[in-house]
């Protein structure tokens, strides 16, 4: 019988539409905190329908105005390399849901180069890794430890751009990584690499569908993280899966934490 791996929580809300809502009040509450004690706060954000629902849900929370959003940095955990305005750029989803509504410098937004910028793929990933290395930590780690990194989850496991049984996710001596013939489209992508996503503080997964249920019975059974990146998504503090009830089939009762 499989271990389960305990460090691991998941939370599990109704259906998407409260998986959403729960997730961004949480978010809110985080960034308001830490704002007040005068800090700054990295947050690396994902794409995808659950990525944009939170931050619509953001939006929307009643105490929005009570983060410093001066002090927040926002990056993304990878992006799709398409031209800046293309509808499937995970920067353009974000603004549209979150970011264009705030009052936050547009220094704060660090995103990854697009295809109209001039430049090639493989220049666009070392642009972005000399970019987090402008934020490096206390030790001279050449990133910024993300106080949040949230992670979407495919059914095959992935997440950012690191897919299944493919040489990205074993990369260990580099910060972003261009990513060619990714097996969902666009084919061209820039990702974080799994030392800077394990770097964060915490890991907040998003999953809702019935479909993302296999891969999160996997990652809670201590997979293989080469054929399930998923399972190799762990924060220094916490390391948290917020589901909908539709992707908690295969959780065991154990790992469900509500008070999270």
């Amino acid at each position: 019988m499989a271990e389960f791996i305990i460090e691991k929580r998941v939370v599990i809300s109704p259906d998407p539409a409260a998986l959403a809502e729960s997730v961004a009040a949480r978010l809110v509450h985080r960034l308001a905190k830490r704002g007040a004690g005068g800090r700054t706060v990295h947050v690396s954000l994902t794409g995808g329908s659950m990525g944009s629902a939170v931050l619509v849900a953001a939006m929307r929370h009643p105490r929005r105005d009570r983060v410093d959003w001066s002090r927040v940095h926002f990056w993304w955990s990878d992006e799709r390399f398409l031209a800046r305005d293309h509808q499937e750029r995970n920067e353009r989803q974000a603004r549209a849901a979150l970011l264009d509504s705030l009052t936050i410098p547009a220094a704060n937004i660090h995103a990854v180069a697009a295809t109209d910028d001039g430049i090639e793929l493989e220049e666009a990933a070392e642009r972005y890794a000399a970019e987090l290395a402008r934020y490096p930590q206390a030790d001279g780690t050449p990133w910024p430890s993300f106080d949040i990194c949230f992670l979407g989850v495919g059914p095959d496991g992935h997440i950012a751009s690191l897919f299944p049984d493919r040489p990205e996710i074993l990369i260990t001596d580099r910060v972003a990584v261009a990513v060619r013939d990714s097996p969902k489209p666009p084919p061209d992508r820039v990702s974080l690499t799994r030392p800077v996503i394990n770097g964060s503080q915490r890991v907040w997964l998003v999953l809702s569908g019935t479909d993302k249920a296999s891969a999160l019975g996997l990652a809670l059974a201590g997979a293989s993280y080469a054929s399930v990146p998923v399972a190799g998504a762990k924060g220094r503090k916490r390391t948290v899966f917020f589901v909908d009830q539709a992707a908690a089939s295969q959780v065991p009762p154990e790992l469900i934490d509500q008070e999270y």
